[in-house]
């Protein structure tokens, strides 16, 4: 019994346990089974993530030697805080709808505001736009402009008319040439004739809106293309590089040119990945800067504004996209992005509206006001997952870099179609997990509500087809084009395809195997007739017979598909020979009986679900 005045220690109650220890309990544990198959993961960008890290895992890291506010800011600029502002897009063309809700999301919440200025384009319209608006203390992001150097003219008339002086003016511009290909898949004019009106906007500005950022790099449509991380943190890396290139040729300061750039990035879902991408991409921007040899410290800081990412967003179950964007917003105010943007929900298939704006406003609202995000510098700091990972996406990215830098840069890669092919097979790799299900979008490729019907809500309205070809694509796109076809296919008059689940045999097996049938054909908005179990093969043909289904399921074990399974194929298929006869398994040695009886697929963890849907619905007419 201790003292009543000795200290507690857990270090004396508990000590040390060293990594071979750790180690031999682990190999143990696995019984001979490979170690790297087993617990080592390899992300999709090819880095190396351990099942754990300690410590002296840190020892080695160069992220890990620098403090808050200090080059090259991996760990942000802010020294006593880690507030960030919230952005909200107003999208309304018209000046005076766009100024309305401009003025109320400030009031509720909102911190800066963008502009989609593609409709007010003079002096007159951009006084409506932007009256009553404290544009001294109001970051403004302004979008869609055709001639960023006029838009720079009426914006300082209409701030003096509106009673401000130009130069506190605050926010950034779009001009973005280099981004243009990205949503376009081409330039807009000649490349030459875009910086030297980029030069000129630098010139134009320099003495009267300082504190406007030029140049915005758009590095979130890398990841909405399909692109990974490093593709993101590469090439818009490689894009800033060739502004600041092209900038300085033409005799712009490196000051200037740097600390007037600001970068666009997503956040996606890859909840520690994403927090370690700001960090990585801070640190890198600093490299490249500190190369021009700038006379100031702050010129090398790389601002960044979040977006939540778009291509995960999906048209059915559109809630659960609340609950992405709330993981990702946590990403980014983490990694210590200067500005984020939240999505609305709906955004996928609608024009947002009040309720789902403010939804995406609140989500930030909340992280600030009472999680308290905002109040910790770099609380991922000394996390050895996060320090690791920041390091190890660093060198994968830079090695990209450099790699995209031997084959001309990012413009190099556009003329040869290098950059096309490599997000062009990113892209397909993430949709082919989609469709295999390796990669799970709730509501969409895995656990659908199938009585959920969205092809009226969609705004414009639009037939199912349109949505693959969208300039910017989705993760679950296509399955969301496959089930629409079925909505539209009854809103033609016809029956909704029905699929009969039959369970009999093995009750563990029969359950498990019902379920994933229910949420494979659920996928493609089919009914779905579900059943406790039947007794014998009698009683199940008995309610096939009366449901008269589209498709059958036969939910059992592999050992009773061999008998119980080739009966009930025959018989169904005797008396019915229309109905699709499906195996919900992958009974190898009773396949070619099975196949014999009728059985035309079997659908199983391996299964190609999208293919397959797509099949059933050619099968059933639904074109």
């Amino acid at each position: 019994m201790k003292k009543e005045n000795e200290k507690l220690s857990l270090l004396n109650d508990f000590p040390a346990v060293s990594t071979e220890a750790w180690e031999s309990v682990i190999m143990r544990d696995l019984k001979g089974a490979d170690y790297a198959k087993k617990l080592l993961w390899r992300t999709p960008e090819g880095i190396e993530v351990k099942p754990y890290y300690r410590a002296e895992h840190t020892d080695k890291l160069s992220v890990i030697q620098h403090l808050p506010g200090t080059s090259p800011y991996v760990r942000g600029l802010k020294t006593n805080n880690n507030d960030w502002l919230i952005r909200q897009d107003i999208v309304e063309d018209a000046p005076d709808e766009a100024n309305k809700k401009a003025l109320d999301a400030l009031k509720r919440g909102a911190e800066c505001l963008s502009f989609n200025v593609t409709s007010c384009q003079n002096f007159q319209d951009m006084c409506v736009m932007l009256k009553d608006i404290p544009l001294d203390k109001i970051n403004i992001h302004y979008t869609g402009a055709s001639s960023y150097i006029q838009l720079s003219k009426i914006l300082g008339e209409a701030a003096e008319e509106l009673g401000f002086n130009i130069s506190d003016l605050k926010g950034s511009f779009n001009f973005d040439s280099l981004g243009y290909y990205l949503a376009n898949g081409s330039f807009y004019a000649s490349l030459e004739s875009n910086f030297v009106e980029i030069m000129q906007l630098f010139n134009k500005t320099k003495d009267t809106t300082p504190k406007i950022r030029l140049v915005n790099i758009n590095g979130h449509r890398i990841h909405n293309a399909g692109g990974l991380i490093t593709h993101e943190i590469a090439l818009a890396l490689s894009m800033g590089a060739t502004y600041l290139t092209q900038l300085v040729s033409r005799g712009i300061n490196i000051d200037e040119a740097a600390q007037r750039i600001e970068f666009t990035m997503a956040i996606g879902s890859n909840y520690f990945m994403e927090i370690a991408k700001i960090r990585a991409a801070r640190l890198l921007w600093a490299s490249i800067v500190n190369a021009y040899k700038p006379q100031q410290e702050i010129s090398k800081y790389m601002r960044i504004h979040s977006v939540s990412s778009f291509w995960n967003k999906t048209v059915f179950d559109p809630y659960v996209n609340m609950l992405r964007a709330t993981t990702e917003a946590m990403s980014a105010a983490i990694g210590g992005c200067d500005s984020m943007t939240v999505l609305p929900f709906d955004i996928t298939y609608k024009n947002p509206d009040n309720f789902s704006e403010r939804i995406a406003r609140n989500l930030q609202i909340i992280l600030k006001e009472e999680a308290y995000f905002n109040k910790v510098v770099d609380v991922s700091a000394g996390s050895y997952y996060i320090e690791n990972l920041t390091e190890s996406l660093a060198d994968a990215a830079w090695k990209m870099f450099l790699e995209i830098d031997e084959k001309g840069g990012f413009v190099g890669m556009t003329e040869t179609g290098a950059l096309s092919d490599m997000l062009s097979s990113a892209a397909a790799f993430k949709q082919e997990q989609i469709a295999k299900r390796r990669r799970v979008l709730v509501g969409t490729n895995q656990y659908p509500n199938s009585d959920e019907f969205m092809l009226d809500k969609i705004q414009p309205k639009t037939v199912a087809g349109q949505l693959t070809a969208k300039k910017e694509i989705r993760l679950g796109q296509e399955f969301e084009a496959l089930r629409l076809l079925t909505e539209d296919y009854v809103h033609n008059g016809n029956n909704r395809p029905k699929v009969f689940l039959l369970p009999i045999g093995n009750l563990a097996m029969r359950k498990a195997r019902a379920t994933f049938a229910s949420n494979f054909f659920g996928c493609a908005g089919y009914e779905i007739i579900d059943n406790i179990g039947f007794k014998n093969i009698e009683q199940a043909l008995e309610a096939v017979q009366k449901k008269r289904p589209d498709i059958v399921v036969i939910c059992s074990s592999d050992e009773e598909y061999a008998t119980i399974g080739v009966s009930l194929s025959e018989k169904i298929k005797a008396d019915n020979p229309k109905i699709h006869v499906v195996v919900a398994g992958n009974p190898v040695e009773a396949k070619e009986p099975l196949q014999v009886a009728g059985v035309s697929e079997f659908i199983h963890i391996r299964s190609n679900v999208l293919d397959t849907l797509q099949m059933f619905n050619k099968a059933l007419g639904i074109n």
